[in-house]
C-alpha cells in the first residue's frame, strides 16, 4: 500500500503557495512576516497535497516539487520567481499572470485557489490553531477537499 505522503503526482498539476495566520493590526509591507507559508500541489480533477515550508523561495519549494511531481508533467503556476527553475527541470511549465488575467484557456490555477479559500474558511472557525497542530488541520482540509463533507458524501451516495 502506498502511503499518501509517498504518492507522486503526474499529469496536469497546479502549484501555489499561501500564507496562513491572523490579521495584524497596523501591518506594514506585505504583512506576511508572522504568517505560516504553506505550499500546495493540486492534480486537476484529483487530489491536493500541502506542506509547510520555511519561505516561498525556490530553495524551499523546489525539493518538494521534485519529490512529489514526476518529470514531464504539465505544471501551471503564477508568476512567482521561485518557479523559474521549473522551465529547465524537465517539467512543461506554464505561467499565468494574475495582474493581467486569471485564466487563459487551460492556463489557470483556480483549482488550488479554490482549495486555499475552502481551507481558510474552515480554519477560520477555530479562532486560532497552535503551530504544532496546524499541519493536522491542513491534512483534514485536504481530505475534505477530495472527499467532501459527510453531508456531501451522503447526498452523493443517495443518488446512486
Amino acid at each position: 500500500m502506498v502511503l499518501e505522503t509517498d504518492q507522486v503526482f503526474e499529469g496536469v498539476i497546479e502549484l501555489d503557495e499561501s500564507y496562513f495566520g491572523g490579521k495584524r493590526t497596523g501591518k506594514r509591507g506585505r504583512g506576511a512576516v508572522s504568517k505560516v507559508v504553506v505550499f500546495g500541489i493540486l492534480k486537476r480533477g484529483g487530489k491536493v497535497y500541502t506542506v509547510l515550508v520555511n519561505n516561498a523561495q525556490k530553495e524551499s519549494l523546489f525539493p518538494v516539487i521534485t519529490r512529489k511531481i514526476t518529470p514531464d508533467s504539465v505544471v501551471y503556476t503564477d508568476c512567482l520567481s521561485s518557479y523559474d527553475v521549473l522551465g529547465v527541470s524537465g517539467f512543461h511549465h506554464h505561467r499565468i499572470n494574475h495582474s493581467k488575467k486569471f485564466a487563459d484557456r487551460q492556463n489557470y490555477i483556480n483549482g488550488i485557489g479554490n482549495f486555499w479559500n475552502q481551507a481558510k474558511r474552515v480554519l477560520r472557525k477555530y479562532n486560532g490553531i497552535d503551530r504544532k497542530s496546524f499541519p493536522l488541520f491542513l491534512k483534514e482540509c485536504e481530505f475534505r477537499f477530495k472527499f467532501g463533507t459527510k453531508a456531501a458524501v451522503k447526498n452523493s451516495t443517495a443518488l446512486v
